[in-house]
């Protein structure tokens, strides 16, 4: 996003836009991670670039059209989730940059387990 106001020019690069959204994904309930895919880690390596893992942004003059890779919670119900991550990013990027965002798509890549715990054998009664 680019704006020319009587003191000069402003603009939001595309990976605060991204970094701004992988936030808000975070603080969804539900997600467990990001998922940032076998070719964005690619892509990061090769170009050094410190891109927010699993966000894909396109940011035009006034609006911003947003891509997440998304790890839930089992157990949780992922209409919902995702549902209630697309308002979140949605509120967050337009209430910080100005920007319309027109889309939030979101892919669940995957299912987080929480670990099984095991009783510890040294408390074990012989």
């Amino acid at each position: 996003m680019s704006e020319v106001n009587d003191t000069g020019l402003v603009r939001i690069s595309d990976d605060v836009v991204a970094t701004i959204a992988g936030l808000a994904a975070l603080e969804t309930p539900g997600v467990a991670a990001m998922s940032g895919g076998m070719s964005e880690g690619l892509a990061k390596r090769l170009s050094g670039k410190n891109a927010q893992k699993g966000v894909t942004v396109e940011v035009g003059q006034l609006e911003a059209a947003i891509d997440l890779r998304v790890i839930v919670h089992y157990g949780s119900r992922i209409q919902e989730v995702c549902r209630e991550l697309q308002e979140n990013i949605k509120e967050a990027v337009e209430n910080m940059t100005g920007l319309l965002v027109v889309e939030v798509n979101v892919k669940v890549e995957g299912v987080a387990f929480k670990e099984d715990e095991t009783p510890d054998d040294t408390n074990r009664v012989k």
